[in-house]
């Protein structure tokens, strides 16, 4: 699977949000000092009128963004995600999410693949921060284009949402014609042996642990499971009962995150084997992207391990 494009997800965000504006003034944006790298800059550009840095304030930006909401527009609040999820808590919950308001939050630099910043840059708890929160969707695109549409997609939903994004550019796993279904688990390829789930920056890493598997003969079904809430699972259920195996994959806590939204689902309706490919209960820490993924067990090295284990045991 070498070869591949690679382009950025918070570009395929900055384009939905130029799409977006266009077509409806309803649109409004407001970063934290950060529109250089969130890509809301491009926004700022073409509609200054409908953008507002609210500077290192995260608290502020989210209040500012209810309020607007409040008047009827649709607005995207951006920020990287350890502040957006972290520092604007208070905010996201009991200002936006109570009121059920339009607030879009597309946070970029999520996960440990915001490298050299460091753990206190690298946000591995935002989604489960997020899926806690009641009327909060959550969504984690793959790449440019599923990134993109999603955007477009999530403006139209009533209510808050949670998109995050990340720093390095990923593998496009899709194309211009790509459509993003909400809710909805995207089969990446079939397979009768293990279930393998992701998300976000790891969903290439499962597709290639895939195809180490193939050649030793273990057929793995990759899903991509870009919202993580609501969950889709009819789509995860008739997937695990065909393998009656599942691995999830992840860049983000193994606690409450992708992980734990499909355990909690299993333990309640299909109780099987599985295994989480995800942060162990730690703080990241400083290095070049691919190191850390390596260095946390999250390359497709260690997704196929985990297929392999379940393989192994007993059906």
């Amino acid at each position: 699977m070498a070869g591949w494009e690679l382009r950025h997800t918070r570009d395929g965000y900055a384009d939905a949000l130029l799409e977006l504006g266009e077509r409806d003034p309803r649109i409004v944006v407001l970063d934290a000092d950060l529109a250089k790298s969130t890509q809301t800059e491009k926004f700022k550009l073409r509609f200054p009128e409908r953008f507002v840095d609210c500077g290192v304030a995260e608290q502020n930006l989210m209040a500012a963004a209810a309020g607007l909401a409040a008047t009827g527009k649709i607005v995207f609040a951006s920020t990287f995600a350890i502040f957006a999820t972290g520092r604007a808590y208070d905010q996201v919950r009991n200002t936006i999410a109570y009121s059920n308001l339009d607030v879009k939050i597309c946070a970029s630099h999520g996960g440990i693949t915001v490298g050299e910043d460091g753990s206190s840059h690298q946000a591995l708890e935002d989604i489960a921060l997020m899926r806690a929160v009641p009327r909060m969707k959550v969504v984690v695109p793959a790449d440019y284009y599923e990134a993109r549409e999603a955007v477009k997609t999530v403006a139209y939903l009533e209510g808050p949402a949670y998109v995050r994004l990340g720093r390095p550019k990923a593998p496009v796993l899709f194309g211009d014609d790509y459509r993003f279904r909400f809710g909805k688990a995207h089969l990446m390829r079939s397979g009768k042996d293990v279930t393998v789930i992701a998300c976000g920056y790891l969903v290439h890493k499962a597709l290639e642990a895939a195809e180490e598997l193939a050649g030793e003969g273990i057929e793995a079904e990759v899903l991509n499971l870009h919202t993580i809430k609501p969950l889709d699972r009819q789509g995860i259920l008739e997937s695990v009962s065909r393998t009656g195996r599942v691995v999830t994959c992840e860049e983000h806590t193994v606690i409450g995150g992708l992980g734990g939204a499909v355990a909690e689902l299993l333990a309640e309706e299909m109780p099987l084997p599985m295994r989480m490919v995800g942060v162990r209960d730690s703080f990241g820490v400083s290095g070049e992207a691919e190191e850390l993924v390596e260095h946390f067990g999250l390359s497709a090295r260690h997704i196929a391990e985990a297929a392999r284990a379940l393989c192994d045991l007993a059906p």
